[in-house]
């Protein structure tokens, strides 16, 4: 088994949202990440998609979004993004996907001796108390992550952990987010949310051991980026 990586697909989502507004790199980008996509999925490989995959309000009307890359090769994980507003009951969501597709939520799935785990997460708040908001949110996210993670670790094998922001601050960093991940020692971790200029920032290397990708799909060039084995 493979495994790639591709984050924020904004697809529109039953609305006349599109992401040309955005600049020229954004037109028929779908039809580019689809060519990459056959080009290099097969069947038995998995693609990780951490978050932001339709611009949908409701799941009735992210399901032909989801419909869309459930008919692409493979096996697809699934994490919400801050943009998946559609993403409400994990019940409702897992019934409506297609077979070859799994949500991540507060948990962990192993697919051929891979534990995929993950959460959203937050903006890192800063120590002022006007982002106490900010903060509440984020320490909501600490305890998801752990929750995926604790499950990872007791279905054993390789781990790779999505997110949906980046784990590291903008100073390439540790933060709470990536010191709880790196505990659990994952081989990769993949994160999107960053687009256009933010993505000058992105932290795409290895860290104590770990390798950290960037996979926004303006940043990736619109292709599925390889994991690994």
């Amino acid at each position: 088994m493979n495994i790639f990586a591709i984050a924020d697909l904004h697809l529109p989502g039953g609305t006349d949202k599109t992401m040309d507004v955005f600049g020229k790199r954004w037109e028929g980008h779908f039809d580019r990440i689809r060519t990459s996509w056959y080009e290099q999925v097969g069947e038995e490989d998995t693609v990780l998609l951490p978050g932001d995959l339709s611009w949908a309000m409701q799941m009735e009307d992210a399901l032909k979004d989801l419909n869309d890359i459930g008919v692409l090769p493979g096996k697809k994980v699934i994490l919400r993004g801050n943009h998946d507003y559609w993403w409400n009951s994990i019940g409702k969501l897992r019934r409506a996907l297609p077979a070859n597709m799994f949500a991540l939520q507060n948990d962990a799935v192993c697919v051929e001796g891979v534990t995929f785990c993950g959460s959203r997460g937050w903006t890192h708040p800063d120590e002022s108390a006007e982002d106490d908001e900010n903060r509440k949110i984020y320490e909501r996210e600490l305890i998801r992550m752990e929750m995926s993670l604790e499950q990872g670790a007791r279905l054993g094998g390789r781990m790779v952990v999505m997110t949906h922001y980046p784990p590291l601050n903008e100073k390439h960093e540790h933060t709470r987010m990536s010191r709880l991940i790196a505990s659990y020692a994952p081989t990769d971790v993949v994160y999107g949310h960053l687009h256009g200029a933010a993505l000058r920032g992105a932290f795409d290397g290895v860290m104590d051991g770990i390798r950290y990708r960037c996979v926004s799909c303006d940043g990736t060039g619109f292709k599925v980026v390889p994991i690994g084995e």
